[in-house]
């Protein structure tokens, strides 16, 4: 295929793109056209073959393919009614996958919304990435003004570090050994390096609970400091349970400073390829 026709098709798919209710979609009758099929009967059979893709990938169906229905022109102004269906970025993906490969357009649109496809899924990813990120620099700001209010109390950081262990073994159920075993964590790391962002919070709350309760009890001392810890951590699991979410049950995510890097290097890349675009 030629520069030129890639350029060509790929003005058409990008004009044909509308956004409705915030989700970008294409038109089915006007995708059939992009795809090269002259019969729309022809063209359902692809739909079919890629709804039943969908399915089987554990999707739902009428999320990315719903049925709507529309008014064409018929001659001498008059108009009917026809079936219409919207297509998600993912349902085109699924179709051009499941069209005549012989068919140029389709061996473009395979590979145009794949990529496009992809890309959206790097965009989710790395928003989660930079929530997760945010959440541990959270943590450790938490945990920061928790060991300075302990401080002022009579907890050293010895003593903290028992005191954070104990919290973690009253949300997890495991003693931090234990822990550290399951997520695969090396011994000189912190936990939290390692957890789900869902987990990161639920340490986060317990950690300012103790701060609040803290200063708001006026508690003093090791033991009545280690209780408060616990119990605001038992108090969190409790409500993680109560929304079927087992901290200890959910699995490691990535190392959190390999995350860090990954996006501090792909803001570098955005940053020299735009500089580049420029000059």
């Amino acid at each position: 295929m030629k520069s030129e026709e890639i350029k060509m098709l790929f003005a058409q798919f990008e004009d044909a793109a509308a956004e409705v209710e915030g989700v970008e979609c294409w038109s089915a009758r006007e995708l059939q056209k992009l795809l090269g099929y002259s019969k729309w009967e022809n063209f359902s059979k692809v739909i079919d073959k890629a709804k039943e893709s969908c399915q089987n990938a554990g999707q739902e169906v009428s999320d990315h393919f719903p049925d709507v229905r529309k008014m064409v022109k018929i001659g001498s102004n008059a108009e009917k009614e026809i079936d219409e269906i919207l297509l998600t970025r993912y349902a085109c993906y699924l179709i051009a996958q499941n069209g005549d490969s012989r068919k140029e357009q389709i061996a473009f649109a395979q590979s145009y919304f794949a990529v496009q496809t992809r890309r959206a899924e790097i965009i989710e990813q790395r928003i989660l990435d930079y929530e997760r990120v945010k959440a541990r620099a959270k943590l450790a700001e938490t945990e920061k003004i928790l060991s300075g209010v302990l401080y002022e109390r009579g907890v050293n950081d010895r003593d903290f570090a028992i005191i954070r262990s104990k919290g973690d073994q009253a949300l997890f159920k495991l003693s931090t050994a234990t822990l550290k075993r399951r997520l695969g964590v090396p011994g000189n790391r912190p936990v939290a390096d390692f957890l789900p962002t869902v987990s990161i919070k639920a340490k986060d709350l317990a950690a300012e609970m103790t701060s609040v309760n803290i200063q708001a009890k006026d508690l003093r001392g090791v033991k009545p400091i280690e209780t408060e810890h616990v119990d605001n951590n038992a108090a969190v699991r409790k409500m993680l349970l109560e929304r079927s979410i087992v901290p200890e049950q959910l699995p490691p995510a990535e190392d959190i400073r390999k995350v860090e890097r990954q996006l501090k290097s792909d803001e570098k890349k955005a940053l020299k390829n735009k500089n580049s675009n420029e000059s």
